[in-house]
């Protein structure tokens, strides 16, 4: 089986990229390195990979953020039907118990929903129930697997082996995984991956 190489400043593209790497091992090269932390871990392998391969860095922006110009207090205001929502817009408490009352204490925050929220500056709450409804509607009645994003590598590894292996225990795909994530290639689940754990029995 062939070691993990460090992650380091001299380690090849190609390693970085053919072998799995945690977030915080990502995170961790970043402050070493100078590199930016902000975003998602795609984010950041895409960063590091330009760095490997051009030796160019963007150091962490200072004070850049966009400065909202509402002052609405989301978590104090008192909220109604008519209320629109403002480029400050926060999950707050105050918005959780509106939406509550309105809904039903079934409302949960949910990804697609707050991304709806934020990018919907000037709709009222009224618009964004109905949003909230279309969504939860869409979820319960969908036919297809749930989606799992590409950097929750580890969750979509145990859903294929456990609906490729019924009869197995979920112990069996954990352990699959730590000993393919340490392997060079994609960390996607194949049927003959449990080979792995026939090569290690045979060795004992």
């Amino acid at each position: 089986m062939e070691n993990r190489p460090n992650l380091n400043k001299e380690i090849s593209i190609d390693d970085f990229k053919e072998f799995y790497w945690l977030k915080e091992e990502l995170l961790i090269f970043c402050r070493i390195e100078g590199l930016k932390t902000t975003g998602g871990k795609i984010e950041i392998s895409q960063r590091i990979e330009k760095y490997l391969d051009t030796g160019n860095k963007i150091s962490e922006p200072r004070n850049k953020s966009r400065i909202a110009k509402s002052r609405f207090d989301w978590n104090n205001e008192f909220l109604s039907l008519q209320t629109e929502i403002t480029d400050n817009y926060k999950n707050s408490e105050n918005v959780r118990e509106f939406f509550q009352n309105e809904i039903g204490k079934n409302f949960k925050f949910n990804v697609k929903f707050m991304n709806w929220m934020k990018s919907n500056v000037g709709k009222t709450l009224n618009d964004a129930i109905l949003e909230w409804k279309r969504i939860n509607y869409e979820r319960k009645n969908s036919t297809e697997p749930k989606e799992i994003a590409p950097q929750f590598e580890y969750n979509k590894y145990l859903r294929d082996f456990m609906a490729d292996n019924p009869t197995l225990k979920r112990e069996a795909g954990i352990k699959l995984w730590k000993m393919k994530k340490s392997l060079r290639g994609d960390n996607k689940y194949r049927k003959e991956d449990l080979n792995l754990i026939l090569n290690l029995i045979e060795k004992k």
